[in-house]
């Protein structure tokens, strides 16, 4: 009996000493898959590289859209002058960026979260991939959308893209109505905190943006999508609070880094045309004051700033480089937009033009806007802005080559009359500059849809490239033209030259050159 009862009690305690064994030989600072499960970390950890990487850098947006809507000019002479500047394509990256870090790994985003059952992360992962899309849209046209990720993924024609991008935000809109109080956003969401009813105007004033894009050549597919943007109820970002920043995650913004640590883009001769000229005050908050000698901007001493001719003559880098640099905020900027409330309220102001429902009054859409913006920038004085009926842009000259004995290299008369003052007499046609002259001003930074209004409006009046480098490698565009896309990257050339093929099949004459206008691009003497 003892013996028995010894068995039992050494048994209990062998069973005691094991009990709990496998926790307490658990790390606790490791990370186990039931942790990021709980705090969505497997999921959420990519959402900030998504969105860091929508915007591209000096090859993909300083020396292409930023150029071509003539917000910066280089002083530098790449490649001996002949470069992207000048109309000859050199370098041609911003594809690599869409398709290697944002549709890649959303779209692995999107299968970890729908086999969770993750709704409102798949849903906010295909409004990523929409945001970058659409943008890259706007450089080349057709491109490969609804089939990625699939066997004999194709192009998307034009219009069939737009199509595909109203339906997935239908689609990504009902997933954020259906889960407006939804918190597991937050701990990603440098933008918004997590705020899905925030996300939801997003939605909305996306599809604003892409019905105004394509309100000219689709004008009933405009109008419904439109004015749907307008109807729900999530709302639009009308005012700044509502405006939509990406964060820099820690890192120098590009174009701080151009400016400031290559010395490799300046102000515009655009830039000092409309705001010198315009008298505008949003001036010293987008740019600093020339250091060259005064003589270079003697013809508007009060505005000591000095712009560079997109597609200048450029004959040594050190010429230029005393030109205007972007103001010293950019140097510690934290993020930078891609939505804002001027915007959107030019949208709204272009719709009312349009006889969109619900759109409002075209000039009070416009005040908001220009209000907005200067609300925005940290700038004062609009309302005595808002009231000149006067001022225009000026003329330009680049005085480097003055006093070298030819005085009109660079120069150009402003194509442009355009005044500030709200004309309610006016045509449609002059309230439209207006509105897409102040859309251009207000979006300094962010100069994607710039380039797609120039090119679908022709407004604001930009100067031409001085120096025209076009030929038949990529296009010829002619004297009293601008370049109108970038042609697909070279590596779809060479190894998907198939479905190159067909998508330049879908587009209009003129083949995969710079010279060829995209869909949305009507080339129409009138806008109305």
């Amino acid at each position: 009996m003892k013996k028995i009862l010894f068995i039992f009690i050494v048994a209990l305690f062998a069973n005691a000493c094991t009990d709990g064994f496998e926790s307490a030989n658990v790390n606790p600072y490791e990370i186990t898959d039931e942790s990021l499960t709980q705090d969505f970390n497997h999921i959420g950890s990519f959402y900030p590289s998504l969105l860091a990487n929508i915007f591209g850098h000096q090859v993909e947006e300083n020396l292409v859209a930023e150029s071509f809507c003539n917000y910066m000019a280089t002083p530098t002479p790449f490649v001996g002058g002949v470069n992207n500047t000048t109309y000859y394509i050199t370098w041609n990256s911003y594809w690599d960026r869409v398709y290697n870090n944002v549709m890649s790994p959303a779209s692995q985003v999107i299968d970890i979260a729908q086999e969770g059952g993750y709704d409102v992360f798949v849903a906010w992962a295909k409004l990523i991939r929409i945001l970058s899309v659409s943008r890259l849209t706007t450089y080349h046209g057709p491109v490969i959308y609804s089939t990625y990720g699939q066997s004999g993924a194709s192009y998307d024609s034009e219009p069939d893209l737009y199509n595909a991008f109203f339906s997935d935000l239908d689609d990504i809109q009902a997933v954020f109505a259906d889960n407006a109080e939804y918190a597991g956003l937050a701990k990603f969401d440098a933008s918004f905190d997590g705020d899905v009813t925030a996300w939801a105007k997003v939605v909305n004033s996306m599809r604003l943006r892409l019905a105004i894009r394509i309100s000219e050549i689709d004008p009933d597919l405009a109008k419904e999508q439109g004015e749907e943007a307008i109807a729900d109820p999530a709302g639009l970002i009308t005012t700044n609070d509502d405006n939509f920043y990406i964060s820099q995650y820690g890192s120098e913004m590009y174009l701080s880094l151009i400016c400031f640590g290559w010395g490799d883009t300046r102000m515009s001769a655009a830039m000092e045309s409309f705001l010198v000229g315009l008298k505008d005050p949003r001036i010293d908050q987008y740019f600093q004051p020339a250091t060259t000698d005064a003589s270079v901007y003697s013809d508007h001493a009060e505005y000591p700033y000095k712009g560079i001719r997109a597609g200048a003559s450029l004959t040594a880098k050190g010429d230029h480089t005393d030109y205007s640099m972007i103001n010293d905020r950019f140097a510690t900027i934290e993020s930078r937009p891609y939505m804002s409330a001027a915007e959107v309220n030019f949208d709204l102001a272009e719709a009312a033009l349009r006889g969109w429902d619900g759109a409002g009054d075209a000039g009070a859409n416009y005040d908001a806007g220009v209000r907005a913006s200067f609300a925005e920038w940290g700038a004062g004085g609009v309302d005595e802005y808002l009231a000149d009926n006067t001022s225009t842009p000026i003329d330009y000259n680049d005085a480097v080559y003055d006093s070298k004995g030819d005085g009109t290299i660079n120069d150009f008369t402003s194509r442009s009359t355009v005044t500030v003052a709200w004309d309610y007499d006016a045509t449609n046609e002059v309230k439209l500059e207006k509105i897409i002259t102040q859309k251009w001003i207000a979006g300094f930074t962010n100069p994607n849809e710039p380039w797609a209004d120039f090119r679908r409006t022709g407004y604001p009046k930009l100067p031409h490239v001085y120096q025209n480098s076009s030929s038949s490698d990529w296009g010829v565009i002619p004297a009293d033209e601008w370049i109108k896309r970038m042609p697909f990257v070279e590596s779809e050339r060479t190894n998907n030259a198939t479905g190159v093929a067909a998508a330049v099949a879908t587009m209009n004459e003129g083949g995969d050159k710079i010279s060829t206008r995209l869909w949305w691009d009507t080339d129409s003497d009138s806008n109305f």
